[in-house]
């Protein structure tokens, strides 16, 4: 009888790429189309019948991702909470988890990565061949962001490298990964990068380097690494080009087009929301207009603005501005305030932290 494949959501790290944002939360639980980044990843894992997950969090920001996920019954799936105690590297936070793991096939998911497609061909692919390890790869423009993998001729994989200067291929090592109990074996044996980290990437080399069978499987649909805040909005563009039109809260007055889902409890009034977009639950919407690919977050409050390709988290306000709020980010509880006094004539671009404010 097969051992139960696990589950692997690694949830800490200090987001420096996401400052001012991540100075007082975990980059893993910002909203993307009103929910965590972080729940996409479980919800992959739960899809694939996946039931006991491991959650590696760090001192920082550990006690946040208890809270948001709570033990899991939620899901109906239960989580072990494993302390990674500094970021010393991906492959540092599976040996964390090794007591967890112990003698179980598992799927590692990066929290702040989003994938379409789910991982059940993965797991489905691993019983009828038991690889030690799958891959995914996709094609990017920039590899020097990413683990690169060089394929040989045949498909497979020939080496890794990580964040390389000069990449010796356009393939990046998408952050879901599935081993089998033989890579901790493998990390045992690592040193650290000249990063002085731990790689996942030396980890899946020192397998090949063994004979061991990677198999690598391109991306199916899309994958996106929300580490840097032009990638979140891009996150969010493509989670709500995938939603349907649910209005549940009040509309009065407005114009709703398109793909827009409206929470309980929000309100839009002498308004147009262009979709796709989400308003949470108890957001105001007045004599404003959201555009296409727009996210607010519950309690939110837009208020004669103009609101396009954004992301608003919880409690935060926008009012009177005399431009147009475009690809931006604004944290919780965030204010951006045009005074009243404003003509709106260009657009506007922001990144906040929670609690801002800005006055123009």
């Amino acid at each position: 009888m097969k051992t139960a494949m696990k589950g692997l959501i690694l949830s800490g790290g200090r987001g420096n790429r996401l400052r001012p944002l991540t100075y007082t939360r975990a980059k893993q639980l910002i909203a993307i189309a009103g929910k965590p980044a972080l729940f996409y990843g479980v919800e992959d894992l739960v899809a694939a019948g996946i039931r006991d997950i491991g959650v590696v969090i760090s001192p920082e920001t550990g006690d946040e991702v208890r809270h948001a996920l709570g033990d899991g019954s939620r899901w109906g799936v239960r989580f072990t909470y494993l302390i990674q105690r500094a970021p010393l590297g991906l492959a540092d936070a599976v040996r964390s988890a090794r007591a967890f793991l112990q003698n179980s096939p598992f799927v590692m998911y990066l929290g702040d990565n989003l994938l379409s497609g789910g991982i059940a061909h993965l797991i489905t692919e691993y019983r009828n061949n038991s690889p030690s390890a799958i891959i995914l790869v996709t094609p990017v423009e920039d590899p020097r962001q990413f683990g690169v993998v060089v394929l040989n001729g045949h498909g497979r994989v020939a080496r890794l490298v990580e964040k390389p200067v000069e990449p010796p291929s356009n393939l990046a090592l998408v952050g879901v990964y599935l081993f089998d109990p033989g890579i901790h074996d493998v990390i045992d044996s690592l040193l650290p990068s000249a990063r002085g980290e731990y790689e996942i990437t030396d980890a899946i080399q020192g397998l090949v380097d063994r004979g061991r069978a990677v198999m690598v499987h391109q991306v199916r649909g899309w994958w996106k690494d929300t580490g840097r805040p032009e990638d979140l909005l891009e996150a969010n563009r493509l989670v709500l080009s995938q939603v349907s039109r649910d209005v549940q809260g009040h509309v009065c007055d407005s114009e709703l087009v398109g793909e827009v889902v409206v929470e309980a409890g929000a309100r839009i009034t002498n308004s147009t929301v262009r979709g796709p977009a989400y308003i949470g639950a108890d957001s105001v919407v007045d004599e404003s207009y959201i555009g296409p690919y727009t996210s607010l977050g519950k309690g939110t409050t837009v208020y004669r603005s103009e609101v396009e390709y954004s992301i608003l988290l919880d409690g935060a306000e926008v009012r009177h501005l005399p431009y147009r709020l475009d690809a931006s980010l604004l944290g919780v509880n965030a204010t951006a305030d045009g005074q009243r006094n404003g003509v709106r004539r260009h657009a506007l671009r922001l990144v906040l932290g929670d609690l801002s404010q800005v006055l123009l």
